[in-house]
């Protein structure tokens, strides 16, 4: 049987058995002071892969945070098998001024990686995270948001044609997974490429806590480490339907053609029906109204929250189910809505 690790990084080791929280510096401030992310390592007693959560790489995405922290500080590890690294907070200066980017020359730390030790300053951030606490895991976490003005339903996306991914996105237990290797630069497309299968977390809206999408969360990390052998005893969660969406045809942004004031008609996580009005858009005077149908049967996985739009703004994400899917969506609703 092999001999549980430790897990070493510029710096430190955590031993197994042990639990260690440090602020890791990533960067430094005008004045010459550390910029410090926080990091919890859990190194079980038994071994096991190594499993790194991830949130805030924009730092007013705040639900991942929340789910990393109770996995870190509130769950029982005394049989955890394997390592997990925690890191709730990637992006600090930006979550400190409550920005999506860094607040130095608005850079995309999510489009940073794997980094550099000789680039820009997002660059060099993102080489001393990649290096120290995702490269050397066998498997990624990152948490996200949509952006401000915006709510998604909780998905993954994840590059499906990758066997590791896939396995790990399917895992995690969502209905909808959003198939593709992800732009260049983001954490899940670079870990994964440097031999760390990654995905994508997507959940509600910036700046506040959901706990209902936290929970749904906190569910599927937990069937992620049940079935990557980390906690043994629990259970592979299965959603009672799944969709992966991969083909370009197959899911849409609907965007405003006019500027106005929207009165959205439904929320995330919602099944519309070709031909059905998803919103209105009028002027102040009510005078010239448009309205926006749904071009198929589908998903609303995302949807506008702020009300007001320029023309050319995204409305809703919208993405199509094949039939098997769409009638066991309408079975699960309906018992939803019975009394």
């Amino acid at each position: 049987m092999a001999e549980p690790e430790a897990f070493t990084y510029n710096g430190g080791t955590v031993a197994p058995g042990e639990t260690q929280n440090l602020r890791y510096s990533v960067s430094e401030t005008y004045l010459g002071d550390p910029v410090r992310i926080p990091v919890t390592i859990v190194n079980g007693e038994r071994p096991g892969p190594t499993v790194f959560l991830s949130a805030a790489a924009h730092g007013d995405e705040l639900n991942g945070i929340e789910v990393v922290r109770e996995v870190a500080h509130s769950w029982d590890h005394s049989t955890l098998a394997g390592t997990l690294v925690c890191l709730p907070v990637l992006n600090v200066p930006a979550f400190i001024a409550q920005k999506r980017y860094l607040p130095i020359y608005d850079r995309d730390l999510n489009r940073s990686f794997p980094g550099s030790e000789t680039s820009t300053g997002a660059k060099r951030m993102a080489y001393r995270i990649f290096r120290n606490f995702l490269e050397p895991c066998d498997y990624g976490l990152d948490f996200h948001t949509s952006t401000r003005g915006r709510t998604n339903m909780l998905h993954v996306r994840a590059d499906m044609g990758d066997s590791d991914v896939a396995r790990l996105a399917n895992a995690f237990a969502s209905n909808v997974i959003l198939s593709g290797e992800g732009p260049e630069g983001t954490l899940r497309r670079e870990a994964s490429e440097a031999g760390t299968p990654t995905i994508t977390v997507e959940m509600g809206e910036a700046h506040r806590f959901q706990r209902s999408l936290i929970d749904r969360a906190l569910d599927g990390v937990m069937s992620v480490l049940a079935e990557f052998g980390l906690r043994p005893a629990e259970q592979v969660r299965w959603p009672g339907w799944r969709t992966v969406i991969d083909d370009s045809g197959e899911k849409t942004w609907l965007r405003s053609d006019v500027g106005g004031l929207v009165d959205m008609k439904y929320e995330r996580g919602t099944l519309v029906y070709e031909g059905d009005v998803i919103c209105t858009i009028s002027d102040p005077f009510r005078a010239d109204t448009e309205t926006v149908e749904a071009p198929f049967t589908g998903l609303l996985v995302g949807v506008l929250e702020n009300p007001l739009v320029y023309p050319g703004n995204p409305l809703c994400h919208l993405v199509k189910l094949e039939e098997k899917t769409l009638r066991a969506l309408e079975q699960e609703q309906a018992i939803a809505r019975a009394p």
